[in-house]
């Protein structure tokens, strides 16, 4: 029998290693979302409130073959199982990406998540993509969806006061306006915004910040980090949850996927954070 030459080792070795890292992709990215579970206490909260459920996810990018509108409404059973009080949605509704094998309408990528049941309210933020592809008809499909849209806004949800800040990454984002919107509302405070790296400019009177848009770097290292994180603060404000300050963010992983239907050692993410009252 013939010793296999160095090449062929090499090259059989290659193909292996290329097979496995394929494999692993497509089963970090069409996994079932991980469930995170973290708590935060908000000083504003009276003493006597119950705590409360709010559920992050964000990036979801519906298109295909990734995400679907079938894959999507299956994450919506899986968040309302959950069983939040708020659903908040710091999103890319859509993806635009060249590489989708199938584009879906504005209706179509919404239409799923009218079947949210939060308790009180489902709240959500444009990201980058949304106004790249359809920013009018995503909007309009929101409202029909009974989904509350912050662009530079807030809104009352019991005893929270909501902030939404427009995208980031395009330059639409106001924190000034937006605290004022909130100053006008009672109760404890907290942000949400597509992009992180507004949270240094956020005041103390925000105790918390949800984001997305980094994917945690969607096709990250084996070993931690990724290439890239689309943010100016580089993996600063990247992923997880980050205390800073006297305040907390949390940048979900995302659903879908973008530039690459791929993801890989990043499995989509939904994030329970339980908001608490301050121990007396």
């Amino acid at each position: 029998m013939t010793k296999p030459k160095r090449w062929q080792i090499l090259l059989l070795t290659a193909i292996g290693l290329a097979l496995l890292t394929s494999a692993r992709a497509w089963e970090d990215t069409m996994a079932d979302p991980v469930v995170r579970r973290t708590t935060v206490s908000l000083p504003d909260l009276p003493s006597d409130t119950p705590p409360l459920t709010l559920v992050l996810i964000s990036d979801i990018h519906v298109a295909g073959p990734d995400m679907p509108p079938s894959r999507l409404a299956r994450i919506v059973d899986q968040v309302n199982a959950l069983q939040p009080d708020i659903v908040a949605i710091a999103d890319d509704f859509i993806s635009e990406k060249r590489s989708a094998t199938h584009m879906y309408a504005a209706s179509q990528a919404i239409a799923p998540l009218a079947k949210l049941t939060p308790r009180l309210a489902t709240i959500a933020v444009p990201g980058n993509h949304d106004h790249w592809f359809d920013m009018p008809g995503i909007t309009r499909e929101l409202e029909k969806a009974g989904i509350t849209l912050l662009v530079n806004s807030a809104t009352q949800a019991g005893p929270l006061a909501i902030g939404g800040l427009d995208d980031g990454y395009t330059g639409k984002d106001n924190v000034p306006a937006t605290m004022s919107a909130l100053a006008r509302l009672s109760g404890a405070q907290i942000m949400l915004g597509h992009s992180p790296d507004a949270f240094p400019q956020l005041p103390p009177s925000v105790r918390l910040m949800l984001a997305g848009h980094t994917h945690c770097g969607q096709i990250a290292y084996p070993w931690g980090g990724a290439p890239a994180y689309l943010s100016e603060f580089g993996d600063r404000y990247a992923c997880g949850r980050i205390d800073e300050g006297g305040k907390t963010l949390i940048v979900g992983a995302g659903l879908g996927t973008s530039l690459l239907p791929i993801r890989l050692f990043t499995k989509p993410t939904i994030w329970v954070v339980e908001l608490v009252a301050p121990a007396t």
